[in-house]
């Protein structure tokens, strides 16, 4: 799954910082909601950050209200969510900007 969102330019360094030591108990969270190899990426000066992961599991929703419900990433999200500028044409639910796939390489 790939997503989007842009990113306050005064708050990259706070928020590179802050994901070089994600919190464990998020980390957990996400993996015990079946995502891996999660990545977000960085692209200045347009200040657009591009996320990765893939999902393992057999029920995205369900895991997807695992991660939302969780205090502690609430939390995590509460600290992020304002360095974070969503954009404009995001679909009315969403915060990250998702992405069609269109190549992949296997």
């Amino acid at each position: 799954m790939g997503m989007v969102i842009g990113i306050a330019p005064e708050h990259i360094a706070q928020y590179k910082t802050l994901h070089a030591n994600v919190w464990d108990a998020v980390l957990d969270r996400l993996r015990a909601s079946n995502i891996t190899n999660y990545s977000i990426f960085l692209r200045e000066p347009e200040n657009l950050m591009f996320s990765y992961w893939e999902y393992t599991g057999n029920d995205f929703d369900a895991d997807n209200a695992a991660i939302a419900n969780d205090p502690v990433t609430r939390e995590w999200w509460s600290v992020c969510g304002p360095m974070q500028r969503p954009l404009e044409s995001r679909a009315k639910d969403e915060w990250w900007a998702s992405m069609q796939e269109v190549f992949h390489l296997d």
